[in-house]
């Protein structure tokens, strides 16, 4: 069973720390969905100032709408479309800290103010991204962005 942690130290050491957490949480599981359910689960519960966590997951040449937590959401973005779709087409992580100064952004939730989206890259093949909405503009840093790269390679060594 699950049990919600107190995190301490620095930034890094709190992600290092959901790191561990996320591999305890998917160790044996084979359940793409499942593994997906629970990252943004856990990622949800830990970050403050985020109204949007989860992940889209690619499908030819767009984005098709996975597991999440948040409001309903856009179901499918193409590629090279919005902030996920770009990432996605690009193939890197693309961390926006005012959404409305990004050429068509795609607002699915109006209170979304900066965004972080990281690609799930497995042997070079695009699995889909993890995006991450906040109300507050610049909420994340080079420390987030590094250690969502972090985790989503932690992650992908699920699925």
């Amino acid at each position: 069973m699950f049990q919600p942690s107190h995190y301490q130290g620095s930034k890094a050491d709190q992600y290092q720390l959901v790191i561990k957490q996320l591999h305890a949480l998917l160790d044996g599981e084979t359940s793409i969905i499942a593994n997906l359910s629970n990252a943004s689960a856990l990622l949800n519960q830990f970050l403050d100032q985020v109204n949007w966590v989860g992940f889209y997951l690619a499908d030819e040449k767009e984005l098709v709408l996975g597991p999440f937590q948040g409001l309903p959401a856009c179901v499918r973005i193409p590629y090279g479309r919005g902030v996920c779709g770009t990432a996605a087409q690009e193939q890197r992580t693309l961390r926006i800290a005012d959404v409305h100064s990004f050429p068509g952004h795609i607002a699915c939730d109006a209170a979304s103010q900066s965004e972080i989206v990281v690609p799930l890259l497995k042997n070079s093949e695009l699995i889909g991204v993890l995006d991450i909405d906040s109300p507050e503009k610049n909420r994340f840093d080079e420390v987030d962005e590094q250690m969502l790269n972090a985790f989503a390679a932690a992650l992908i060594s699920h699925l």
